[in-house]
């Protein structure tokens, strides 16, 4: 499970009690991949049914019910691992291997290398940790909503103790590469071949570069006028032209759904359930409307994918978290802060949004929501400082993994290194170590991802850019179709069916590189900021 506070994609739970082993087969009347399919279409079934019941917890739920959701998801994460690694669903990925008609199939190839995979993967992890994290997770959220409130880490403290054990004891399950480390196995998980030394690698560089941007804009910029945010929007305006924006870029509320909670993210339940979450603050209207952009991005790959046809096989999900959230990224950053995008969407603006808007022009607006300024909080962050809140928590995940940091050490470690990299003196727990609920539910391994996603984003912006004729005129007109055929071409619709490094290169030409995000930035942060070299 996993969000971000304003968009996250929310893939299953920690995927489990034993329980039958579901319906028998009938093997005389289905070719052993037939089998397969079926046997997997109900198993992601059981998994839309955890995720809707955890969609719930996050949006519906009264609270009082807390103690019993923990229980409830617990029972699901376990049914859910016993069907992910029965012996039939071994059996029959083994048949399907032997079976010689298959061979030269390379939909039916992708799909039994990742079946193999995940069916390993799993089969390494018992079913009381699997029941333990879910448990885990689900009491961890409750408690971290109240110490944020509260601005307490020590409240979340105990918890969070327990869920890196879990994690730890994950890791172990899974197993280390030869040469690794043991938060390499977490990673792996989110970002399938990925190291940590190899995250590091491209990590350093690109906080150099990043540093040296802001600092160029600290000494010599000129700040962009910030009035067009400051103007008071009431929530039920904020949401009309939200739905308006994502009806408009393509995501299909007919087949989805946008709601409110406290830390947005998306759900793909389902095929034809996709569910968007967001949240609301009156005095700045853009944190809801890029959370929504951002959450409609993901919902766009999810809609994407073809879960009709391939529900429960892997080529009928996402390739990777950097992926899923290159797309969050894409529509969020290089669609919704262009001055195309603006160019497009003012009058709407204007006609929803209310008279306060009136006074300002595309241009004033493009400047406005492209500052480049340190923040405390991740997820308001610029796309100029954003990469380097990630970079905080991947060294403190990694450190906290292999032991070096303690628990009760962590908001010493995240203001140091906050001060460090960003140069802000935290003021308090909930706007430092506590605003992200990843943590609450043992998620350690997935930040990164948002790093990797926001160069995925860049480099897939440049190569539509140059494939499509007259992209900017097409944004500027509102026309957002040629760009979603095109990421659901060479993205969308290839599910898992390459890794993620081989997926970019495919739809780009060109290995994964830092220089297209780079390119973007400087390009447009110098001369919002005059700043001519």
């Amino acid at each position: 499970m996993s969000r971000r506070e304003a968009g996250d994609f929310h893939p299953a739970l920690p995927c489990t009690l034993p329980l039958p082993s579901g319906p028998s087969i009938d093997m005389t009347s289905q070719t052993p991949y037939q089998a397969l399919q079926s046997e997997l279409h109900e198993i992601a079934t059981l998994g839309s049914v955890q995720s809707l019941v955890s969609w719930d917890q996050e949006t519906k739920m009264p609270e009082a019910t807390a103690q019993a959701r923990s229980e409830q998801l617990s029972l699901l994460a376990g049914l859910l691992h016993e069907r992910q690694t029965s012996s039939r669903l071994g059996d029959l990925i083994d048949s399907c291997q032997d079976d010689s008609t298959l061979v030269g199939n390379e939909e039916v190839a992708a799909n039994l290398r990742e079946l193999r995979r995940d069916f390993d993967l799993a089969s390494k992890l018992p079913a009381d940790l699997v029941t333990e994290l879910a448990r885990a997770s689900s009491q961890g959220q409750g408690t971290w909503k109240k110490a944020r409130a509260e601005k307490d880490f020590g409240a979340f403290q105990p918890s969070l103790e327990h869920l890196v054990d879990l994690a730890r004891r994950k890791a172990e399950c899974l197993g280390v590469p030869e040469g690794g480390e043991l938060y390499d196995a977490l990673l792996d998980e989110y970002e399938p071949g990925v190291t940590a030394a190899e995250i590091e690698s491209i990590f350093i560089p690109l906080r150099d570069r990043l540093s040296g941007l802001i600092l160029d804009v600290a000494e010599e910029g000129t700040p962009p006028d910030e009035a067009p945010l400051r103007v008071h929007v009431e929530e039920s305006r904020q949401h009309q032209f939200g739905q308006f924006v994502l009806e408009s870029v393509g995501f299909n509320l007919g087949a989805g759904r946008l709601d409110i909670t406290t830390h947005p993210f998306c759900s793909g339940i389902a095929p034809g359930d996709t569910r968007l979450t967001t949240r609301y603050n009156e005095d700045c209207f853009t944190e809801a409307l890029y959370g929504t952009m951002h959450e409609g991005g993901h919902g766009i790959y999810e809609q994407g994918m073809l879960k009709t046809e391939n529900w429960g096989l892997p080529t009928s999900s996402a390739v990777s978290l950097g992926i899923h959230e290159s797309q969050s990224r894409l529509w969020e950053n290089l669609v919704g802060r262009s001055r195309e995008f603006w160019v497009w969407a003012m009058p709407h603006a204007q006609r929803i949004l209310g008279e306060g808007f009136k006074k300002f022009d595309a241009d004033s607006m493009y400047r406005a929501v492209n500052t480049a300024k340190p923040t405390f909080i991740r997820v308001e962050a610029d796309e100029s400082t954003y990469n380097l809140h990630v970079m905080v928590r991947f060294e403190i995940e990694r450190a906290l993994m292999s032991g070096d940091l303690q628990v009760a050490e962590l908001p010493q470690a995240w203001n140091s290194k906050f001060k460090e990299y960003l140069g802000l003196d935290v003021p308090d727990d909930s706007m430092g170590c506590l605003q992200d609920v990843h943590w609450a539910f043992g998620l350690l391994g997935y930040f990164p991802t948002y790093c990797l996603g926001n160069l995925y984003a860049s480099q897939l912006w440049e190569a539509a850019s140059e494939q499509l004729d007259g992209l900017p005129g097409l944004i500027e007109r509102g026309e957002f179709t040629p760009l979603r055929h095109w990421l659901n071409e060479k993205v969308h619709i290839h599910g898992r069916r390459y890794r993620a490094s081989e997926l970019c290169e495919r739809a780009t030409g060109e290995p994964l590189s830092a220089d297209p995000m780079m390119r973007h930035l400087e390009g447009k942060i110098r001369p919002i900021y005059a700043i001519d070299h």
